[in-house]
């Protein structure tokens, strides 16, 4: 077994959560609480993820607890799997660092009419179609270009723009996240470089762990639930995972520089670097909250034009149009963002900005931002795991609230450095390997492949149990994976 990194101290709550006690490190606000069970507890213990959720705690204006989810592993700033709340009427901040370089990267799943007796004759020559139509890979530029007004019509207005274009429906718009679209977006926030990143990379895939998959429902274990989402046994969908591709990534870049004295400005005291951060109601807090919802709006249409790609593919495949194939899209969540929302606190409802980063949104059944289909079940919440084992899609609870800010994890989290997973893959073939699964792969490299291989993953069903029993969402349905694109 590897050495522990992390030694402080973790008190078990319940079964499912552990306290990091603000007494461990002087300058922690709050406590940090992490999601997990024994098992994943082993795991989390040999990198420094842990201690960045201490060091969140020392952020201004958090509320109740730094909080990390079952997927927790290292990051830039605050783990993946991070979650704080602060408080904007308390001197709460902004960081950038709880939102991530890869803003609003997030997860859409979109059903079809077909099962897989009819697909697997075809899967071969669907999975080939889709890697040849879809970009993936590092910086690459796709069929749909939005320059000047376009991209600023874009960055503004989210993924509802694309209607206007004929590459959206009313429909996709009502199941995406916040309706695809964050208001208070400013492009002028967003530098000519960053739009010079994003202008032709609206509808690609990207690289890294970004993926659209073809799976198939391998069970249901939430029957109402799967009913109104449309979801059978045996059915097939198609699950996307992308972002603001180097739009985003430079807007974060940018918003880190322009951050990097404002601790110092501000007499904000951080112990490290990587937290920067500003009051909410700063200016320097409101240009980085400007250009970060302009990111997420662009994200929210590079995932729609993905989605919209794919409808093309299996229509060209099968003979028949998407509405005839039913490809209508169930959801679309994201987990790399910040948001201004409601939440009750010691009693008291206050506005707080949520920090979600390599986390989802759950919101619970009756609550007024689910939309009007799914209010009675709960918001759909998608957890995507590796390309060898499993997917889940689960709805939120009302624990969720009570817990974690209406959140719980967004993946399986990372169980492998990607350096670690390359060493351990060398001689071995991971798309031979899939194959013996009955998973087709087509990668634009064999060393992305290595990156991203199973074993480089913690696995995905223990970590949906750890918050399926601590009441942050519900298990509705797992999906294993038969074909899989990537960059």
């Amino acid at each position: 077994m590897p050495k522990e990194v992390f030694t402080g101290p973790l008190e078990q709550i319940d079964a499912c959560c552990y306290r990091i006690p603000k007494s461990y490190k002087p300058g922690m606000r709050v406590d940090g609480l992490i999601f997990a069970n024994a098992e994943l507890l082993k795991q989390l213990k040999l990198d420094q993820a842990a201690e960045q959720v201490c060091n969140v705690a020392f952020l201004p204006g958090i509320q109740h607890a730094s909080i990390a989810m079952p997927d927790i592993h290292w990051g830039y700033g605050f783990c993946i799997g991070g979650v704080c709340a602060t408080d904007p009427e308390e001197d709460g901040v902004i960081s950038p660092g709880g939102v991530g370089y890869d803003i609003n990267c997030g997860v859409r799943l979109c059903r079809t009419n077909l099962f897989y007796r009819e697909v697997k004759p075809h899967l071969t020559t669907l999975v080939d179609a889709l890697f040849k139509n879809v970009p993936t890979g590092v910086g690459r530029s796709g069929r749909y270009s939005f320059k000047g007004k376009d991209l600023t019509r874009l960055l503004s207005e989210g993924a509802s723009y694309l209607t206007s274009r004929d590459l959206a429906t009313s429909g996709d718009i009502e199941h995406t996240e916040a309706g695809g679209f964050l208001d208070g977006a400013d492009p002028a926030a967003v530098s000519e470089h960053a739009k010079t990143r994003g202008q032709s990379q609206c509808g690609t895939l990207g690289s890294g762990n970004h993926f659209m998959e073809v799976q198939v429902v391998d069970a249901i274990v939430d029957a109402e639930a799967a009913a109104v989402m449309g979801l059978e046994k045996d059915m097939i969908c198609v699950m996307i995972h992308s972002g603001s591709r180097g739009l985003g990534y430079q807007v974060c870049d940018d918003s880190l520089a322009l951050l990097r004295k404002a601790p110092e400005k501000y007499g904000i005291e951080l112990p490290d670097r990587q937290l920067a951060c500003a009051p909410a109601h700063s200016s320097e807090g409101q240009q980085y909250i400007a250009a970060m919802r302009a990111a997420a709006n662009f994200a929210w249409c590079n995932r729609q034009l993905l989605m919209w790609q794919a409808r093309e593919v299996f229509a060209d495949v099968f003979g028949r149009t998407w509405q005839e194939l039913q490809m209508n899209l169930i959801y679309d969540v994201c987990h790399n963002i910040a948001k201004l929302e409601e939440h009750t606190i010691n009693g008291i409802k206050k506005k707080v900005w949520v920090h979600r980063k390599g986390a989802t949104r759950a919101f619970p059944p009756g609550h007024p931002e689910v939309p009007s289909m799914y209010r009675a079940i709960g918001q759909p919440v998608i957890i995507p795991g590796d390309m060898g084992r499993a997917s889940w899609v689960l709805v939120g609870q009302p624990g969720s609230m009570e817990r974690s800010f209406g959140t719980t994890c967004h993946g399986a989290g990372r169980a492998m450095s990607r350096t670690a997973a390359i060493k351990e893959a060398a001689g071995r073939r991971i798309d031979k390997e899939l194959l013996a699964r009955g998973v087709i792969v087509r990668a634009a490299s064999h060393k992305g492949l290595a990156e991203e291989q199973p074993k480089a993953y913690k696995d995905v069903d223990e970590v949906v149990d750890v918050v399926h029993q601590a009441g942050l969402s519900k298990k509705v349905a797992r999906m294993r994976p038969i074909g899989v694109i990537k960059g």
